[in-house]
């Protein structure tokens, strides 16, 4: 049994907190690299090279790479064989939360639902738990925009729409959000589970590398033709048409009822901060 205190999760997120204000991933920094490079319309091109620019000056200044610094999504997959001690752990994650928000001088942008007062610190964070084998504990820390999460959906498809309706689905969603989520955006899929279930499996998509393919074949096809379809429907980068809407789709999937066909659409714009660490 390792045990492990709960400031040093507290520290980690902190630190990873601070990282993932200023720091597009190196993936899609990649990704948009190459958009630049096989782009056809100007306006476009243009567009994405700005955004390169932007991420690379808020990196080497250390300044907030887009002026919403997002809610902070945490999620932790904690291994069975660890006993936590200190502080709560939901205390442990908001006070890192907390700390990086003030120190990194990012805007707070967390509120009572009904009454829109702001909490002032940007807690509480949105924390998601899961208990794996071993001793270890894999942090995950994702800032996550609302002008792209506001264009996600949720869909309780019928079965026999199978695998055309999830890709319909998909590329309604990001058809219908238009440049609303300053594309090129990353989608984050969700297939089967419950109503609530796909919902985090879209998010948790989210975080994997920009490009990155899932190892089951079947769901990777779905990945490279809704992309394809998506890239299709001409909106580009910022809205100026073009060749590159969407940089990635990332699906993750689980079993789900024999009646029903989940699937939530998670759209992140071009700005994918996310930041992983093990402890």
């Amino acid at each position: 049994m390792r045990k492990i205190n709960t400031s040093l999760i507290e520290d980690k997120i902190y630190n990873m907190a601070l990282r993932a204000g200023v720091s597009v991933t190196p993936a899609c920094l990649d990704a948009m690299n190459f958009a630049c490079e096989v782009e056809g319309n100007e306006a476009a091109r243009f567009a994405l090279e700005t955004l390169v620019d932007n991420a690379q000056a808020a990196k080497n200044e250390n300044m907030p790479v887009c002026q919403d610094t997002g809610l902070a999504v945490v999620i932790l997959e904690i291994g069975q064989e660890i006993y936590l001690e200190g502080k709560p752990l939901k205390e442990a994650v908001n006070s890192g939360v907390r700390r990086a928000y003030s120190d990194g001088y990012f805007r707070k942008s967390v509120c009572d639902p009904l009454t829109r007062k702001n909490t002032g610190d940007n807690t509480p964070a949105v924390i998601h738990t899961e208990i794996t084998e071993g001793e270890k504990i894999n942090i995950t820390f994702l800032p996550k925009g609302f002008g792209s999460e506001n264009m996600s959906r949720l869909y309780m498809l019928k079965p026999a729409q199978g695998v055309d309706g999830i890709i319909a689905a998909v590329v309604e969603t990001v058809r219908l959000a238009g440049s609303r989520p300053c594309p090129p955006v990353c989608v984050g899929v969700g297939i089967g589970g419950s109503f609530d279930t796909c919902a985090f499996l879209a998010k948790k998509a989210l975080t994997r590398d920009v490009g990155t393919a899932n190892p089951r074949e079947d769901v990777a096809e779905i990945e490279r033709e809704a992309l394809r379809r998506i890239n299709a429907l001409n909106i580009g980068c910022q809205g100026f048409h073009g060749d590159t809407t969407a940089l990635s789709v990332a699906c993750e999937w689980a079993h789900t009822h024999i009646a029903g066909l989940p699937v939530a659409v998670n759209i992140q714009c071009h700005c994918v901060r996310c930041e992983k660490e093990v402890l």
